[in-house]
């Protein structure tokens, strides 16, 4: 805890629990980028989250993992990268090269013969529930939720409330209007001390007056057009 009294983005243990881990502060892979504030959360191994939540992770393979600002992953969460793909396009997806010896000789390259999905990206405010699954080249929007136990072939916009295997969209989390107020708004984007300040409008249950506090502010900031 800084002296402001406001949470260190640089401590690895994100509160007293010890179950919480600001990611940022463990990932050392070089193809995994994740925002201040992003934590994961596991009651026995955060600190392996690289390891066992990034499943084929091959920097060489190309692909990055992007995770935005003040995201919350729950315990068992999966992210898939691009490397455990399997050859499509011929009678088998059995990978013989791996395997060395005249199997190597006589097939094609492994890593050539595998589809390119893609990057991930993950946007901000992202809420990603118990043991759900993403798979490699999506994107999910700002301030989606993903419901637990959910499998995300696909990529969805900002403010989803998705799940389900495959997962779908459930329901948006706001109306139209509100989206735009709080896309526009970008508060992920702003220093500890602004967030600070805004904690109780963001937490506020009343919608009505959080929108017409939002479009004060911005109208004062210059950025409600």
């Amino acid at each position: 805890m800084e002296e402001s009294g406001i949470p260190d983005s640089g401590a690895v243990f994100s509160n007293e629990y010890g179950t919480s881990v600001f990611l940022k502060n463990i990932v050392k892979a070089e193809n995994i980028i994740v925002g201040d504030y992003t934590y994961y959360d596991d009651t026995r191994s955060p600190l392996d989250w690289e390891h066992n939540n990034v499943l084929f992770n091959y920097p060489f393979f190309g692909e990055k993992l992007v995770i935005g600002r003040y995201c919350a992953l729950a315990e068992g969460s999966v992210f898939m990268m691009g490397a455990a793909n399997h050859r499509l396009l011929s009678v088998t997806t059995y990978p013989f090269n791996v395997f060395g010896g005249k199997w190597r000789d006589i097939s094609t390259p492994h890593i050539d013969e595998l589809p390119h999905k893609g990057g991930t990206v993950i946007g901000n405010d992202v809420w990603i529930g118990h043991k759900a699954v993403i798979m490699p080249g999506v994107t999910i929007g700002d301030g989606s939720i993903v419901a637990a136990w959910s499998v995300v072939t696909k990529s969805f916009p900002p403010y989803s409330v998705i799940g389900g295997n495959p997962a779908r969209l459930i329901r948006k989390r706001f109306d139209d209007e509100l989206i735009d107020l709080l896309l526009k708004l970008r508060w992920w984007d702003k220093s500890p001390e602004e967030v600070t300040e805004l904690i109780p409008l963001l937490v506020s249950p009343d919608l009505d007056d959080v929108k017409n506090k939002l479009k004060a502010l911005l109208e004062e900031n210059g950025s409600l057009s």
